[in-house]
């Protein structure tokens, strides 16, 4: 690696990964670990193949060339090195365009419809590092005390009552009794392959307007409409909340994702891919007492670096992404019915 490289943002607590840097050679250095024993038991890694942690997939992903066949932008590899201890360094393009917080709604609505235009693609791969059972496994083993969707006190709380109304609150209740129905509805929906991980920090537009997804790690088995279902609220929960966001988004992004199917000639019916999007909103069931939790204790860092940010401007756009996740999953229980799922 680098003598002097610059630590980059990334998840800290995921025991997949050692490190991520920017080296003086103006490439991107990137550890896969299986060694670290530091990280939380959600966050553990795997041997498993399949297991959605599994602690060499991306390497895999990149060694077999997986982005290119599916359509899809990924940094160039410049070099995969085996080191002594067993972990494996990335090598990678430093890819240059718009990222994170900076994506515009065009910029994301380009992620959806490229997503689309790989999932709607046939046959998919079906090499047996892809991860299986990401949505139920991720989404249930996040940390989450749901008595507090039933805590008075903490709802009373004037920063969780300033951004989260009566309506919100009964929504998000309702998200979390419908869980096991939406994560039952989402397994049986028309499978692809899915990146598992589409949000802003892992999203660069080239000038060209070329979408590029970094953080391949979770790759594997999904249900059509699962990315772009994760790319819409994940958009709103890290960054303050932007004009136009909220009420344009949702429906950019649906659209953007089934022209992308279209034009990759998929000819499944386009409510099973609207359900697919609207019914991953359960992934982010877990959220709502982790904001509670965090109000009641006062506690506000930003995701990465781990800096204080303001409350108000955070649960502003949590509010904002979770009532999106609310609405979908009320969404998605009625378009099962009518289709029968």
């Amino acid at each position: 690696m680098s003598d002097e490289p610059l630590q980059l943002p990334h998840n800290r607590n995921n025991a997949v990964t050692r490190g991520v840097w920017r080296g003086r050679d103006g490439l991107i250095h990137k550890v896969l670990t299986h060694r670290r024993t530091d990280a939380p038991a959600r966050w553990a890694s795997s041997a498993e193949p399949r297991f959605w942690n599994y602690w060499r997939r991306e390497a895999d992903v990149y060694i077999s060339g997986l982005p290119e066949r599916l359509g899809l932008g990924a940094p160039k590899l410049a070099e995969l090195r085996e080191l002594p201890d067993g972990d494996l360094e990335l090598v990678l393009e430093d890819v240059p365009g718009t990222h994170g917080g900076d994506l515009t709604l065009e910029d994301i609505a380009a992620v959806a419809f490229a997503a689309g235009r790989a999932q709607g693609a046939e046959p998919q791969p079906s090499e047996p590092w892809l991860s299986r059972g990401f949505l139920a496994d991720y989404s249930t083993t996040r940390p989450a005390d749901f008595s507090l969707l039933e805590d008075e006190r903490a709802w009373a709380l004037p920063l969780i009552a300033r951004h989260f109304p009566p309506d919100l609150r009964e929504a998000l209740v309702r998200l979390h009794r419908n869980r096991e129905r939406l994560l039952t509805v989402m397994a049986r929906l028309p499978r692809t392959v899915c990146h598992l991980d589409v949000w802003p920090n892992n999203v660069i537009r080239r000038p060209d307007g070329t979408v590029v997804l970094l953080d391949w790690a979770f790759t594997g088995d999904g249900a059509v409409g699962e990315d772009a279902g994760n790319l819409v609220p994940d958009s709103f929960f890290d960054w303050p909340l932007r004009p136009g966001f909220a009420e344009h988004l949702p429906d950019l992004a649906t659209e953007a994702y089934l022209e992308g199917l279209r034009a990759a000639g998929w000819s499944g019916d386009p409510r099973t891919a609207v359900l697919g999007i609207r019914a991953s909103a359960v992934k982010y069931d877990w959220l709502m007492p982790w904001c509670l939790r965090a109000a009641l204790d006062d506690s506000h860092r930003a995701y990465g670096s781990g800096e204080a940010v303001d409350p108000d401007v955070r649960y502003e756009a949590r509010a904002a992404g979770l009532a999106i996740c609310a609405r979908w999953a009320d969404e998605a229980v009625e378009l099962a019915d009518a289709l029968g799922l």
